[in-house]
């Protein structure tokens, strides 16, 4: 028996790295997946998870193209029982010399994904009883960092505040809301890119695990909150760094 037998569940971001990770977990976990992405991978991956789960090419940052995957899934699986707003990008300068195009496009992929993704999935999840959505945000969402992460820590720590009033918001109907922190992790995408900003490894080192982190272990995270077993967890913001946040210096 899974974690998630079920479940009726949209992944974002599932072309790579966490979102991939989480789709494939879900999958095998028992729950149906609409594995979303802009990239075209999301056909593979689907392919991956198995019967239980659906492909769907979506530009998150666009609200008429979120509105129809939530649609195609309340279609496909009758129900959306959890959304995972996974899909992020990090775009970097410092605060005096980003370009607003690129300040404006982080917001719009990191921030502006998840208030769209909530919008369109609470009527579903109010009409239905329920559900649970859960939000990447990163530690970079709750510490400031000297490698030009303006637009990438304000659109995390955006997405930090959009779900606690989410969870207050809807709390009484029934719908859970919840964010992840991930810490550094070694994903196609920023995980790599910070692992070339510093080839030492003496970052990843400063969590107190004294390494990175995979995908998969974020993945898990997602599938407890997902679950019936965290059916009193609610406005939660959940660091997944290996203790990095917890230090002092």
């Amino acid at each position: 028996m899974g974690l998630l037998d079920g479940k009726c569940t949209i992944v974002t971001g599932a072309g790579s790295g966490m979102g991939r990770a989480t789709a494939l977990l879900f999958a095998k976990e028992g729950a149906r997946v609409l594995a979303a992405d802009i990239s075209g991978n999301e056909e593979k991956i689907a392919k991956q998870a198995g019967p239980n789960a659906i492909p769907f090419r979506v530009d998150v940052s666009k609200e008429d193209q979120v509105a129809a995957m939530i649609r195609k899934a309340v279609e496909e699986f009758g129900r959306i029982d959890a959304l995972c707003n996974v899909v992020g990008i990090g775009l970097y300068a410092k605060v005096a010399d980003m370009p607003l195009e690129t300040f404006d496009k982080v917001i719009a992929v990191n921030l502006r994904s998840v208030y769209l993704g909530m919008k369109h999935v609470i009527p579903v999840m109010v009409k239905q009883g329920g559900g649970s959505i859960v939000n990447w945000s990163s530690v970079g969402g709750l510490n400031a960092s000297t490698r030009g992460t303006v637009a990438y820590a304000s659109s995390k720590a955006g997405i930090i505040a959009a779900t606690k009033v989410a969870a207050i918001d809807y709390g009484a109907a029934g719908i859970r809301a919840n964010a992840i922190c991930p810490g550094f992790v070694l994903t196609e995408g920023l995980g790599k890119e910070a692992a070339e900003l510093y080839p030492d490894q003496a970052l990843f080192q400063k969590a107190p695990l004294g390494r990175s982190g995979e995908p998969e272990e974020i993945a898990q995270v997602a599938a407890f909150l997902a679950s019936d077993r965290a059916s009193y967890v609610s406005g939660a913001i959940i660091p997944v760094d290996g203790g990095w946040s917890a230090r002092l210096a």
